[in-house]
């Protein structure tokens, strides 16, 4: 078998076998197959696509390239949960615990935030001593001991992944959607869990604009999970607006803990339960959604999600005051009002904007190698829909810096667009996905 006749073949427009692609990802993680003639074809499925059974073998042969995580040893129906990314994107902190307060195991290895925000794992970071590295060992363990482990990615898991994506990112064949599928799912696959929800986000704050690429893609790693044998589902959520309303790493561990005590914003607890109810579902710990969402509104009535979060902190080595009293949390040394010159109805917040000006005031990683300032971040204090009267208080800024502050305070007067009413009520959820 010889790379050019592959390349040559989906340039032309034909299927490739499994065969043809095992070699390529095998071929390819191994060093044996040059930059060169790899970015060949990836812009060759860049233009000619992949049909479902392509992106399917593609998708096993980059989680064969590497290690398996085997859950087995956990007791019951395992869970995970993804997201493709957002602004103010907290709900795997909140999710997490409510649902192994149902008795359910929730199983999630995160990565680090490349972006606006830090990722999970550097938001649970704002809590002084908390371990994300766990061995398998420890992971297991942990989960079968409270129903739930959030932790790094462990091993040698889809190597081929990252080489191919670290490829795609300079050869300009991102936008592909049998190449993102294929990279979400192979490592989600990879962790052994039972059943998985996808929060796929569509808007100006997510990686997909247009709803209908959103949807094509949910489409497309439903079909890879269940044809995997693993129970999948996607829901394709708005993120033209930020999530809740604080953006920064402290902020939305904040956030998060205020949620679990019953006292969070309602666009963030509603898409936990929706998300929650279909996890209680696959797990058959709820026979529909309607009785998944009660169990769930009662682990945070009877405090028990808040009790697990706690829980979850200390068996990662994690300093459990910092939960307990949030002023433990790191602070930004100042914090500016933002106020409205004139009054109106909030028409928009652009939400790739509302994540640059975190960006900028050091709560996101524009390189690997940038260092995160915990502390700083927007706290939104109005929304979408709400009136605004003339001098309101629009945001709060929490800086280190002030000069930055004082820029990023002219931009959020030209982010948030007052106006007349909206006609329609935003949309939280825009369409729930379970088999194709």
């Amino acid at each position: 078998m010889r790379m050019y006749d592959i390349i040559k073949k989906k340039r032309d427009g034909y299927s490739l076998t499994a065969e043809e692609i095992n070699y390529f990802v095998k071929n390819y993680t191994n060093e044996n197959i040059p930059d060169y003639q790899a970015s060949a074809l990836l812009m060759a499925i860049y233009f000619n696509k992949m049909d479902k059974r392509e992106t399917l073998d593609l998708t096993k042969a980059m989680i064969n390239s590497g290690d398996t995580f085997d859950l087995s040893s956990i007791n019951g129906i395992k869970v995970d949960k993804h997201s493709t990314g957002g602004v103010g994107d907290s709900v795997t902190l909140i999710l997490g615990p409510m649902v192994a307060a149902c008795g359910v195991p929730f199983v999630k290895m995160s990565g680090r935030g490349l972006g606006h925000t830090g990722g999970t794992l550097d938001k649970l970071e704002s809590i002084k001593g908390f371990k994300v590295a766990l061995s398998n060992e420890e992971f297991v363990r942990n989960t079968n001991d409270i129903n739930i482990s959030i932790c790094s990615q462990t091993g040698n898991i889809t190597p081929a992944d990252k080489k191919l994506y670290a490829l795609r990112d300079v050869t300009a064949t991102v936008e592909n959607l049998s190449l993102i599928a294929g990279s979400i799912m192979s490592k989600k696959l990879a962790i052994e869990s039972d059943a998985i929800i996808l929060d796929v986000k569509v808007g100006s704050g997510a990686f997909m604009k247009n709803i209908d690429d959103a949807i094509a893609l949910a489409e497309e790693m439903v079909t890879i999970g269940n044809s995997y044998g693993r129970k999948t589902i996607a829901v394709v959520t708005n993120m033209d607006e930020p999530l809740g309303k604080a953006v920064g790493n402290a902020l939305e561990v904040k956030e998060a803990i205020e949620t679990l005590r019953g006292q969070g914003p309602e666009d963030l607890f509603e898409l936990c339960l929706v998300l929650g109810s279909k996890l209680l579902v696959l797990a058959k710990k709820a026979k529909d959604e309607v009785e998944g969402r009660a169990l769930l509104i009662d682990t945070i009535d009877s405090g028990r999600a808040y009790e697990k979060l706690i829980e979850l902190v200390e068996h990662q080595n994690g300093d459990i005051s910092y939960v307990k009293n949030l002023d433990l949390l790191p602070k930004a040394k100042y914090i500016l009002e933002v106020k409205s010159i004139k009054e109106g109805y909030v028409k928009a917040i652009d939400a790739e904007e509302i994540g640059k000006t975190a960006l900028a005031l050091g709560a996101g990683r524009e390189t690997i190698e940038s260092q995160l300032d915990l502390g700083v971040g927007i706290l939104l204090n109005k929304k979408v829909d709400d009136k605004v009267e003339k001098d309101d208080i629009l945001a709060y800024i929490h800086a280190n810096d002030l000069e930055k502050a004082k820029e990023v305070e002219e931009k959020l007067l030209d982010i948030f667009i007052l106006g007349d009413k909206n006609i329609e009520k935003k949309k939280l959820i825009y369409k729930e996905i379970d088999h194709i």
